[in-house]
This record gives C-alpha cells, sequence and structure tokens, in this order.
C-alpha cells in the first residue's frame, strides 16, 4: 500500500509539473508545490531536494517564488532551526490566488499597453476618425479591451460567488442547456428535463 501511495504521489507531482506551464509557472516550481500540496505535513528544504532530486539553490529560488505567489507559506518547527514549507491546502483558494496572479502579471499589463495604443493613435489623429486603416485597428483594439476586461469581470464574479454559489451558478447554466448537473452525473440520477425526454422517445419509439 506505500509503494502504491509513493508512485501515486510522485505521477500527480509529475503531471502537475508538466500543467504548470499553463499557469505561467516553471516546471520545478510546480512540482514543488504539488510536493507540498500532497504532503501530510510541512517539507524543509533538504527534503524537497531530496524528493525531487533538485539542487539547493533551485529549490530555495523556486520556493521563494512560490511563497510570493501566496501559494505556500513558511513555517517554524518549535527547536528545530530548519525552515519549513506547507502549502495552501485549499483547492478554491489555490485557484483563486494562482488566477489573480496571472491576471497581474499578464493580463494587465496587455490592457496597460491596449490603452496607451489607442492614445498613440488618437494624438496622431487629433481627436478625428481618421483613415480606414485606423478605424480598422482602433476597431480591432476595442474588441481585444472589451474581451479582455469582460474576462476579468467574469473571474471577480466567480470569486464574489465562492466555491458554492459557482457550484449552483454551473448547476442552472448546466440545466439551460439540457445538460444534467454535476451531482446528477456523479450518482447517474436523472434531472426532470432528462426523464422527460426519455418518456417522449418511449412514446414515438416503433413498436
Amino acid at each position: 500500500m506505500l509503494d502504491a501511495l509513493h508512485e501515486s504521489k510522485a505521477l500527480l507531482v509529475r503531471r502537475w509539473g508538466e500543467m504548470g506551464g499553463y499557469w505561467g509557472i516553471n516546471r520545478t516550481m510546480a512540482e514543488m508545490h504539488a510536493l507540498l500540496f500532497v504532503a501530510g505535513q510541512p517539507l524543509c528544504t533538504d527534503d524537497i531536494m531530496q524528493q525531487l532530486h533538485a539542487s539547493r539553490g533551485n529549490a530555495s529560488m523556486n520556493l521563494r517564488a512560490l511563497v510570493d505567489w501566496g501559494l505556500v507559506e513558511r513555517v517554524h518547527k518549535l527547536g528545530d532551526r530548519k525552515e519549513y514549507f506547507q502549502a495552501d491546502t485549499d483547492v478554491w483558494h489555490m485557484f483563486e490566488t494562482i488566477m489573480r496572479e496571472r491576471r497581474r502579471r499578464e493580463v494587465e499589463p496587455v490592457i496597460t499597453t491596449i490603452d496607451r495604443c489607442r492614445e498613440m493613435i488618437a494624438r496622431a489623429d487629433g481627436g478625428g476618425a481618421g483613415p480606414g486603416d485606423t478605424r480598422h485597428y482602433r476597431r480591432r483594439l476595442d474588441e481585444l479591451q472589451n474581451f479582455l476586461t469582460t474576462m476579468s469581470t467574469l473571474f471577480d464574479l466567480v470569486v464574489r460567488f465562492g466555491s458554492g454559489g459557482v457550484g449552483q451558478l454551473a448547476q442552472l447554466i448546466g440545466g439551460m442547456a439540457g445538460s444534467p448537473p454535476p451531482a446528477a452525473q456523479l450518482t447517474g440520477q436523472q434531472t426532470p428535463r432528462a426523464r422527460s425526454s426519455r418518456k417522449t422517445r418511449a412514446k414515438k419509439a416503433p413498436r
């Protein structure tokens, strides 16, 4: 059982590391985050180095980055001079932290750049409509800005709803789309709409 547990944790750490690039961090940093997330107790730098075969410099640098992101915190054990680390195990809060950091690092600079681009064109045209190419360019900037602003607003709403509220919202949207809510999918239960559709199909089926 212990071997299976060890192999399972190692697999999750590897996969989480491979996924790290999708949310803006390097593989080693993601592996350290996964290791601390599944660990049953805080780990010191030596523990992390040993389990991930990382150098001390690499481990220290990525642990500092995880602390800066707010995904990991430093802890101290009484009578032990070593510095230990533990991950935030609240999955919802972890998601919120990652999304906030990605928005700060990636989305907000793009929105700022779009604003600057629009100001540059406005100064050059003196506030006029400008030629066709300029109007086309402005429309594209407006579309980009509207999209990024909308996505940012949606994220704020998701955070405001919280995990419980988003779960209810997902069920509502799933019902509107004709899909059973997550709870029904997991338990194999059918929604009233699905049962009604099934009865209708049964009446129409040839005998």
